[in-house]
């Protein structure tokens, strides 16, 4: 949709006010058992970040308004600290009703505004209050008759017929949380929750964090001095982790401790009806991922699947899991592929690239790529064969079931997500979408660059003619493991577009690491992080130079936030040659400055690879310097804290090397969200480089 009110609104505070354009986007589906209806979550406009709780009628194709997160909370939202750091780490910059359970049958309704438990009567349509502060992460059970919770760092349960609310467990010690999801576990392995129902609804597995044994690290806030300091617990590379552990509770508040094997970290937990709870877990090293069994009876483990590699062992989201005539569901890269496994034989084809398990009952509903991944397309199984759901060129996500999904598809042929819900692969219906159309038509040329096949996308000014001469380049990569850039999806290419149309040919690349491509392209990265990630960049612009000849090396630079920070910082330290200016946002500078699970899989520990940390640090290498430097760092980080920054200012100081340094005020790991800042941080970086490329080195 196109919303007049943005007419007059430069286009980088159209992507500020509407969340990148996701704004409006229909999202966190749950389907009805029965099929009658989906569940789902959307704010009313392309414009407006309070999201509301909807339903979309099969029967008759009408979307109905349960919640209206306007009428229940006016104005800002007091968010618990707990509730704001999950936000952190789920990089959730909506507000409204962000998250919500509902029980099996589809009767009860929980959701959370400015920490106070809700809950929705599907039958009659009542809402109440059922806890008026503080609450976190509410679920009921899955026979609607009860609710549990999170509050003050206890699991709490209530008896919906009689309103009964009490301790579950807990204690006093305030190093330790029950039912709360440990920081690493939120912020690299995607587990955003901390306890899990039975498939009766009678007891529940949950979570025992103590993180009294991690370091604790400090933020404080230069822009306002009277404001106490933020005490956090960091586990960095080389320190302890959190202490994780599991008990078996019912709901008479019988405890059975979970046998705690040799394992430092839990992955994920499943219970369902089709088997025994299944734990997924890894020792400090990565490099094994073993599936147990447990008996809620008496708390013992079994194995029943175990993944091993010489580097590491990746973690895939939805797995392992249960189908629903109790054949187990794993994830294996043994043969060469990520593949799906049903009781020990693959599932998928060779070469084909699983990507997240979605649904797990009767049949698998899944995303995988195939040859090309620059596209994730959305599968099912049907026995032992798999089928695709998705038809289009494009990303496609996927919710429900195998028997009823809702497919979100993102293209390069509109803007926002088309969302359609499908009956057996058969479409039955469509949910609308309110994002904003920025009415951008990227001017980007698919390319497959050097003898890695490295994909890329090279963008250049609309309108733009090669008789008009040749462009300074400007590389905006990610270029780090775990995440893509080069997707099929416009939105994907709105930023760079903005960027050149301000006068650059902007490059945009995924390199060895990137998902996609197997898992031997994933671990070339092992101990290599920057040979590997900054020569795949380098590699990439002179291949794509060798076609266009109208991108300028002698007028190159590169800009990145977070891996990217580092990536861009990385190439003027080590190829002054190649690059001419950088921008790095939040760089990681040193990794002994950054946590456990995401640096110890790539470097293993500080302490037994010593060389590999100070291979990869930016700071070892600072007195290099001599192309301009822009630093760019929120001082609130709490995930790549501003001693990143800092400490690499400071050393590019002692050696004499000029740079700049931008500290943003407030600003966490997420790029800043208000609107003028927003557009006026973009802004500068630009000017910053323009000058930078026309300014000779000294």
């Amino acid at each position: 949709m196109t919303d007049f009110a943005l007419d007059d609104v430069p286009f980088l505070r159209q992507q500020a006010r509407t969340q990148r354009f996701t704004l409006g986007a229909p999202k966190q589906f749950r389907v009805a058992p029965d099929g009658s209806r989906v569940l789902f979550l959307r704010s009313a406009t392309g414009t407006d970040p309070r999201h509301s709780l909807w339903s979309f009628d099969l029967a008759t194709g009408e979307e109905t308004k349960l919640i209206d997160a306007a009428e229940l909370v006016s104005g800002d939202e007091d968010l618990p600290p707990e509730e704001r750091a999950r936000r952190e780490r789920a990089r959730e910059t909506g507000g409204g009703v962000v998250a919500f359970g509902v029980d099996d049958a589809f009767t009860v309704v929980t959701f959370t505004l400015s920490g106070k438990l809700y809950t929705l009567d599907l039958a009659s349509g009542e809402t109440r209050i059922l806890v008026d502060g503080s609450v976190i992460d509410p679920r009921p059970n899955p026979t609607g008759t009860h609710v549990a919770y999170v509050r003050e760092r206890r699991l709490r349960v209530i008896e919906l017929a009689t309103g009964e609310d009490r301790v579950l467990v807990g204690e006093d010690d305030e190093d330790v949380t029950w039912g709360l999801a440990e920081f690493i576990a939120g912020e690299e392995m995607d587990r955003t929750r901390g306890y899990w129902w039975a498939p009766d609804g009678r007891s529940v597995i949950v979570e025992r964090a103590d993180r009294g044994p991690v370091p604790r690290w400090t933020i404080g806030d230069p822009a306002n001095p009277q404001q106490p300091a933020n005490v956090v617990a960091y586990p960095s590379a080389g320190s302890p982790n959190a202490e994780v552990s599991l008990a078996v509770l019912d709901l008479d508040g019988n405890r059975v401790d979970v046998a705690q094997g040799d394992w430092e970290y839990l992955v994920t937990v499943h219970w369902s009806a089709g088997g025994k709870p299944l734990l997924a877990v890894q020792p400090r090293d990565q490099k094994q991922l073993t599936v147990l069994a447990l008996d809620p009876a008496d708390g013992s483990v079994a194995e029943v699947h175990t993944e091993t590699d010489e580097h590491w062992v990746e973690i895939f989201q939805g797995v392992p899991a249960w189908t629903a005539d109790g054949k187990l569901v794993v994830e294996s890269a043994a043969d060469g592929d990520h593949r799906l496994l049903v009781d020990g034989k693959p599932v998928t084809p060779p070469g084909m690239q699983l990507r997240m398990v979605l649904h797990v009952g009767e049949e698998i509903l899944f995303t995988a790529s195939e040859t090309d991944p620059t596209q994730i397309h959305l599968y099912r199984t049907e026995g032992d064969t798999v089928s695709r759901l998705s038809t289009t060129d494009g990303v496609h996500v996927g919710s429900g079931s195998a028997a009823l999904t809702v497919l979100s598809s993102w293209s390069l042929d509109h803007s926002g997500p088309k969302v359609t819900v499908l009956r057996d692969g058969i479409e039955v219906g469509s949910i609308e979408s309110s994002t904003v159309d920025p009415e951008i038509v990227p001017n980007l040329t698919w390319l497959t660059l050097g003898e890695r096949q490295l994909r890329g996308a090279l963008v250049l000014p609309r309108g733009y003619e090669p008789d008009e001469g040749k462009l300074p380049v400007l590389l905006d990569p990610y270029g780090g493991p775990h995440a893509q850039r080069v997707l099929q999806s416009r939105n994907a290419f709105l930023t760079p577009q903005w960027l050149a149309d301000q006068g650059f040919a902007v490059l945009v690349v995924d390199g060895r690491g990137s998902p996609g491509r197997g898992p031997a392209w994933e671990k070339e990265i092992a101990g290599k992080l920057a040979d590997v990630t900054l020569a795949d960049q380098v590699d990439a612009l002179h291949a794509a130079a060798e076609t266009y000849p109208e991108l300028d090396l002698e007028r190159v630079a590169i800009r990145g936030w977070s891996y990217g920070g580092y990536l861009s910082a990385l190439a003027v330290l080590r190829r002054p040659d190649v690059f001419h200016a950088a921008v790095a946002g939040a760089p990681v500078t040193d990794w002994s400055l950054y946590d456990t699970h995401y640096t110890e899989r790539y470097l293993g520990k500080p302490d037994d690879e010593p060389e590999s940390y100070e291979h990869n640090s930016l700071i070892a290498g600072a007195g290099s310097l001599e192309r301009a430097l822009l630093i760019v760092h929120g001082l609130a980080d709490d995930n790549v804290f501003p001693a990143h920054a800092l400490r690499l200012s400071s050393a590019l100081l002692a050696k004499g090397r000029a740079h700049g340094f931008l500290p943003l005020a407030g600003a966490t790991h997420m790029t800043p969200q208000a609107e003028e800042v927003a557009e006026n941080l973009m802004r500068t970086q630009v000017e910053w480089i323009h000058r930078a490329l026309m300014t000779p080195a000294s």
